[in-house]
């Protein structure tokens, strides 16, 4: 049995940019394509890491950052109802962001590890498993 993961937009853009935690989400990329893992990004933080390239880069960058994810092996999860509640508990019971939410309400869901190198997912730690890219 496959492990299965979520990657938050940190992890991705750390992926994108060649930043600390790349090698980590490369090796996890490698080892979807090969079946032993799955891998899921919740569509609301595709859409952080879209926001965050496009006022970094401008559009280009934005449209690069699509072309790269939209090849890689992991599974886009669209935030329907279920996953917007859950989404909503969390971040009315857990000082995180919308996005952020999103993506640990997806690992719970999942009963995923969440990948990650943002700190504000401490405060989620008692209730998602979490795989720190670095230090957190």
């Amino acid at each position: 049995m496959s492990q299965i993961y979520v990657l938050d937009a940190f992890a991705l853009l750390a992926y994108l940019r060649g930043e600390p935690g790349a090698e980590r989400v490369r090796d996890l990329l490698l080892r979807a394509r090969s079946g032993e893992a799955r891998l899921y990004l919740c569509l609301v933080n595709y859409g952080e890491v879209l926001y965050i390239s496009e006022c970094q880069g401008g559009r280009p960058a934005a449209e690069e950052a699509i072309r790269i994810i939209d090849h890689l092996p992991l599974e886009t999860v669209l935030a329907d109802r279920d996953l917007t509640f859950a989404a909503a508990h969390l971040k009315a019971r857990y000082p995180i962001s919308y996005a952020d939410a999103f993506a640990a309400a997806l690992a719970q869901k999942l009963s995923a590890t969440l990948v990650t190198g943002d700190p504000e997912f401490r405060k989620v730690e008692a209730v998602v498993e979490i795989e720190w890219l670095t230090n957190g």
